[in-house]
């Protein structure tokens, strides 16, 4: 019996959803299995050390962090605010036309449905340009102010962590879950304090 291609279409998809489930959990269990190997490797030569990092912490108390995240506020609220103003435009101009539609010429009426569609347009152009992640004005100007805060942030972990002669430092508020975490190894505070004294 032969499906219709919407179905394969749909069986594919939720194939395709369910293998980057699992890609995902296979990726934690790979790190655990390594860091298993690694530390059982290491306690027979030397002990492994592991250290960890909040890096919600250090973005939200890191003076440079503080004020880029400000600066792109700003722009984002700018940008939000002239894309509410054009939307507010364009679902009065369709007001205005849905209110006079029935007393126009066709040729005004083509003339408005033409505005229209060049406001919608424009709504749309305006937002690809602003908003859209990856090639966005917001999403370059994010990466623009925050590049150099994370040279320093990068320096500064493994400034850090050649001090405490750790091997690895985890980041607990990424992708990876730390279900258990003793604060003898939390580096966070050793690394803002680091980053304040700017060396």
């Amino acid at each position: 019996m032969a499906f219709p291609f919407s179905i394969w279409n749909r069986i594919l998809v939720k194939n395709i959803n369910q293998l980057k489930r699992r890609g995902k959990v296979v990726k934690n269990y790979i790190l655990v299995f390594t860091l298993i190997i690694l530390s059982s490797v290491s306690f027979s030569q030397t002990q492994l050390k592991l250290g960890y990092i909040d890096s919600e912490v250090i973005l939200t108390q890191f003076s440079e962090a503080i004020k880029a995240q400000g600066d792109l506020d700003a722009l984002t609220n700018k940008y939000s605010a002239q894309l509410d103003s054009m939307t507010l435009a364009y679902q009065q101009a369709i007001a205005d036309y849905q209110k006079q539609a029935e007393t126009m010429t066709d040729a005004k009426k083509t003339e408005f449905q033409q505005k229209i569609v060049m406001m919608e347009q424009n709504l749309v152009d305006f937002r690809r340009a602003k908003f859209t992640q990856g090639t966005g004005e917001i999403f370059k100007k994010q990466e623009e102010l925050f590049a150099p805060i994370k040279v320093k942030i990068y320096a500064a972990i493994e400034k850090v962590a050649k001090e405490e002669n750790m091997q690895f430092v985890f980041d607990k508020s990424g992708d990876i879950i730390l279900l258990y975490a003793d604060s003898a190894f939390d580096i966070t505070f050793k690394v803002l304090d680091r980053l304040r004294r700017g060396n």
